[in-house]
Formats: C-alpha cells, structure tokens, sequence
C-alpha cells in the first residue's frame, strides 16, 4: 500500500491506496493536484533520512508527505 500523509494542525491525516488499482491511483493523483493547487508542499521518502520534494504525482512512491504553506505572524 502506498500512503499520502497530509500535515495539519492536529498532526496528520493519512490516505491509504493500492498502486495497481487505477480508480485509487487516479483518486491519490486528484488529491496530490489539489493539495499542491492550495500551497502544500509535497516530499517523498527515498530512504532512510532521505527525502526528495516532487512537483508532480509519483504512483510508485510509497510514503508522500504533504507540507502546508508557512505563514508568518
């Protein structure tokens, strides 16, 4: 199962989806559009304390983590 974490002010919410799967892939795709068409930032793990920032979906990609825009004060 790949998993999409979505940072928020309550930690995280979690989406779960099969990467064979075409409906659930397409589902995970919409959703990385959107979060990204709002200012999130978008990072995939490559290995152990490694990331990587992506501007577009990666179905392959097991865990994505979803950063929300900073805001100053």
């Amino acid at each position: 199962m790949a998993k999409q974490f979505v940072m928020n002010a309550t930690g995280d919410t979690r989406y779960e989806f099969d990467p064979t799967d075409a409906a659930a892939v397409a589902k995970a795709s919409t959703r990385f559009k959107e979060l990204i068409g709002v200012g999130y930032t978008a990072a995939v793990r490559r290995g152990a304390g490694a990331s990587e920032l992506i501007r577009d979906f990666d179905s392959s990609a097991e865990e994505t983590v979803f950063f929300p825009r900073l805001r100053g004060g």
